[in-house]
């Protein structure tokens, strides 16, 4: 009534000046409140870049004293030793411990000015190596320098996973994965880049930039453990902790033509690492090993596996590594597939499966056809609906205050997007693209604590299922596809339905674990040219755009056993290392 008075008295010409001025005060006000943001996040982007550059200054300084006062060491035989012989030495005597954290730090400078994959230093390695010297008894990975990656906790560092999100916070403890290391004598020395939010397989975010594969500069090292791949495969690390929650251990090991391991969900501890979903349940997120053989994950499982990880983590099964499983010489029953019938495989990653098949029949193992029940069920309405339960919205909340990495761009549209929106585009996109339309509507999550209840049964009851086919055949352990080979730079963004491979086993909460086995032929090359897909979707076609150029590119197989049985998953890794020893180009 009062607005209304004063207006009676105001001129109306007045009232539409004041109006126009507000309407700019309130459009300003925004606009400085966006340019402060975008100014705040400019500032701790360049406050992180520039403490990564004092980190690899300071890994030079370290380094070049280290050559002051020893003078040079035969670092190209360190680097060739592998990790039990390296363990070996370190134990007897024969080599210094400092000689190969500092001819490992200076390798590690090497390789990440020619891929970027080093983000931070971790300094305290060497005052960590001399305590570790003290201590009365060796531990089993006595003096071993070992990479981490970037939301792997270490005290006085900060996690990020990539997001600007979480920059400025320092941790104010070891993770207990790193806690456990440090007591069987594992020296950690530097920390590794990830994609933005690690949801994607390429490594690339708006804070420390791309990373790339030492095989290929136009390739991608794979995500979202992508730096530790990079790292490892142009020999800068040994032995590197990274994390699994839809395959990120395995891409990047495949991409990068190294070894790596997913145990089983609960078998490690989680205590100390960041996810940037906090509490989701779906899939199950695991710390792992990466490293250039099998034999280093099973001695990384089985230093691991001890008492101070059970005291430290009670929510910790107590069963040690059991070492006779995985050094058994049983012969083995394995299932094997090499299509899943929702993604048609790049043609080595077939070529792959069949040969190392042949070949551990002729090792004398048994080799049995197994078809994995109701995949695209299983990939959309178990994993995607459970992992974006809540429709995306805690994921991209964490882009509030950040510079949206363009790889990224078209993932965080579809996780921004109102769940109303993805229903309606996932039905007029059904009649033409059925799988796109499925993953897309699977993205709007459960709409009720009651529909996240289902969900749930819906996943027990999916791997009662599968476990059931499993004892029907009499399986020891299954031998099936890995995404390979590394995908050109920019490409993961637009083919999320990669994770097909990887991210079934975490639902299924089976230990899995990828090895390299072959090379890409040009017989391949020629062979992708004229893929389709199964669906002849967009999906399909952009599988030619991003997995040509790979001639030469290492391509691996995932060997997968049931829950708990992470011996068994690492024996029949290392059945197949034997068998294909040879077939890999170095």
């Amino acid at each position: 009534m009062l607005l209304k008075i004063i207006c009676h008295f105001i001129p109306e010409f007045l009232v539409d000046l004041v109006l126009v001025s507000l309407f700019i005060a309130l459009v300003g006000t925004v606009l400085v409140a966006v340019w402060m943001r975008e100014r705040q996040t400019k500032r701790k982007i360049d406050n992180a870049q520039t403490q990564k550059e004092s980190a690899l200054e300071m890994m030079v300084k370290v380094t070049q004293r280290y050559k002051t006062q020893h003078g040079d060491v035969d670092a190209s035989r360190i680097l060739s030793l592998s990790l039990a012989d390296l363990v070996s030495q370190l134990k007897s005597g024969s080599l210094s411990p400092e000689a190969v954290l500092h001819v490992y730090i200076e390798k590690a400078l090497e390789v990440t000015r020619e891929v970027n994959c080093v983000t931070d230093f971790l300094p305290e390695c060497e005052t960590q190596l001399q305590e570790v010297k003290k201590q009365p008894e060796k531990g089993l990975l006595y003096g071993v320098p070992i990479s981490l990656k970037d939301n792997v906790g270490y005290k006085g560092h900060n996690c990020n996973c990539g997001l600007v999100h979480f920059l400025g916070t320092l941790d104010q403890e070891d993770s207990v994965v790193v806690e456990v290391l440090k007591k069987q004598g594992a020296i950690p020395y530097v920390k590794t880049n990830v994609p933005q939010s690690l949801i994607i397989y390429d490594c690339s975010n708006s804070i420390y930039g791309q990373t790339l594969n030492p095989h290929n500069h136009k390739k991608t090292c794979g995500g979202s453990t992508g730096g530790e791949g990079a790292l490892i495969a142009g020999g800068g690390a040994i032995l590197g902790v990274g994390t699994d929650v839809l395959g990120s251990i395995r891409m990047p090991s495949s991409f990068c033509g190294i070894c790596g391991f997913k145990p089983s969900g609960d078998r490690l501890s989680e205590m100390g690492l960041l996810s940037p979903v906090s509490g989701m349940k779906s899939a199950v997120n695991m710390p792992g090993p990466m490293a250039r053989d099998v034999d280093s994950l099973a001695l990384f499982m089985k230093a691991v596996l001890c008492d101070d990880l059970f005291q430290l983590d009670p929510t910790i099964p107590p069963v040690p590594f059991k070492d006779e499983i995985y050094k058994s010489t049983k012969r083995l029953t394995i299932g094997f597939y090499d299509t899943d019938g929702y993604f048609l495989p790049h043609p080595s990653m077939r070529r792959a499966v069949q040969e190392t098949k042949a070949l551990l029949e002729e090792a004398g193992h048994k080799l049995v056809p197994f078809s994995p029940p109701r995949i695209e069920y299983a990939l959309n309405e178990l994993c995607i609906r459970g992992f974006f339960a809540d429709g995306g919205k805690t994921l991209s909340e964490k882009f509030n205050v950040d510079i949206v990495d363009p790889h990224l761009k078209q993932q965080l549209f579809l996780w921004k997007a109102p769940a109303i929106l993805k229903k309606i585009v996932a039905f007029f996109l059904r009649p033409v693209y059925p799988r796109i339309a499925n993953h897309v509507e699977a993205h709007s999550g459960t709409s009720s604590v009651k529909g996240l209840w289902k969900h749930y049964t819906a996943v027990k009851e999916y791997r009662n299922e599968f476990v059931s086919e499993w004892r029907k055949l009499g399986m020891d352990a299954l031998l099936c596809p890995m995404l390979g080979p590394a995908f050109n730079i920019g490409h993961p963004g637009k083919l999320f339905a990669g994770f097909s491979f990887t991210m079934l086993f975490n639902i299924l909460n089976f230990p899995a674990g990828v090895l390299p086995v072959t090379n890409v032929t040009p017989e391949d090359e020629e062979e992708l040219k004229h893929y389709k897909g199964y669906f002849n979707d967009p999906w399909d076609q952009e599988v030619i755009k991003g997995m040509e150029g790979g001639v030469g590119l290492p391509v691996a197989v995932q060997c997968v056993a049931l829950q708990w049985q992470e011996e068994q998953c690492l024996r029949l890794m290392k059945e197949v290392e034997n068998v294909t020893r040879g077939n890999l180009k170095k």
